[in-house]
């Protein structure tokens, strides 16, 4: 028969949980308590509701005008142009951010300095007078074409080239470029260091290892980035109205010139369709950033 000794520190331990009191053990566990959370929640309720009410109390909604002009022609044209104008940009865009990003992170200083220099540029300039400017572009620039400097050109007219789509989609690209731009660079440069240096020691070559290393690790910070900037290039949109367009906010615009007493319901219409576009694109964003945070600890 073999016999067990308990340690001082283990014989300390179980006579001290035998003194706990039997109504101590029996007391339950409760939370911290927040009034102010209550508080907080009732106001908000409240004013939700408040606000709620006049939704479908106050005549001047026009309700039944909205249901007219929701689905109607014109809107659902206008609504093609957006999104038209938008997935063009959206995707010259990135492949344009992609090529500012590596020009920018360039040993060559000129490359280096003119990737900088865009980005200064156009993320200093308001949209609408970059759309503007090209808009007027006829004006400054008759003739565009390609040749030798000082030599033989071959030249076209201007508005025989760029028409008010292409005009408005390059104004968007434009700037979102040099948004674009930034967001890759981060990216790229998120990823470990470690990476490049173990590359090298392989002796695989610098495009292998930006197509095969680098950017897929990158695109876990880039992509989920870049779908939030598209939701900001949908609004952005809204300005291809000043240079002709007639996207959905321009739809809305002529519309209510031809129908002023339909201002306020052609107004809510467009909220409507602008929040099912960005709450369309926050779905994906969200999609996209569990895709790319697979295997993390803590995603879902």
């Amino acid at each position: 028969m073999t016999t067990t000794s308990l340690s001082p520190r283990a014989t300390e331990s179980a006579e001290t949980e035998v003194q706990v009191p039997p109504e101590a053990a029996a007391r339950r566990v409760q939370g911290l308590r927040h009034p102010w959370q209550w508080v907080a929640t009732a106001v908000v309720l409240i004013l939700a509701l408040n606000f709620g009410q006049t939704l479908f109390t106050n005549p001047a909604w026009a309700w039944d005008r909205v249901g007219h002009w929701f689905a109607s022609p014109a809107i659902l044209a206008g609504l093609v142009l957006t999104l038209e104008a938008t997935a063009i940009s959206a995707v010259v865009s990135f492949a344009g951010g992609v090529i500012v990003a590596l020009a920018r992170q360039s040993r060559n200083r000129v490359l280096s300095g003119s990737a900088w220099l865009y980005i200064w540029v156009f993320r200093s300039l308001p949209l609408i007078l970059v759309l503007l400017f090209l808009y007027n572009l006829g004006n400054l620039y008759p003739e565009i074409g390609i040749g030798v400097p000082f030599g033989p050109q071959l030249e076209v007219r201007t508005t025989n080239v760029l028409t008010d789509l292409t005009l408005g989609v390059i104004g968007l690209s434009l700037s979102e470029i040099a948004y674009a731009s930034e967001v890759v660079r981060a990216g790229l440069l998120a990823v470990d260091r470690g990476q490049h240096e173990a590359a090298n020691a392989l002796g695989i070559p610098r495009y292998r290892q930006f197509t095969r290393i680098v950017l897929p690790q990158a695109l876990r910070s880039i992509v989920p980035a870049y779908v939030n900037q598209i939701i900001g290039l949908i609004k952005s949109s809204s300005l291809l109205f000043y240079v002709s367009l007639l996207d959905l906010f321009g739809v809305v615009q002529n519309l209510q010139s031809t129908y002023p007493t339909d201002i306020i319901p052609l107004f809510v219409v467009a909220t409507i369709w602008y929040l099912i576009l960005t709450g369309a694109i926050a779905i994906v964003q969200h999609y996209v950033e569990r895709f790319y945070n697979r295997g993390l600890k803590g995603s879902r």
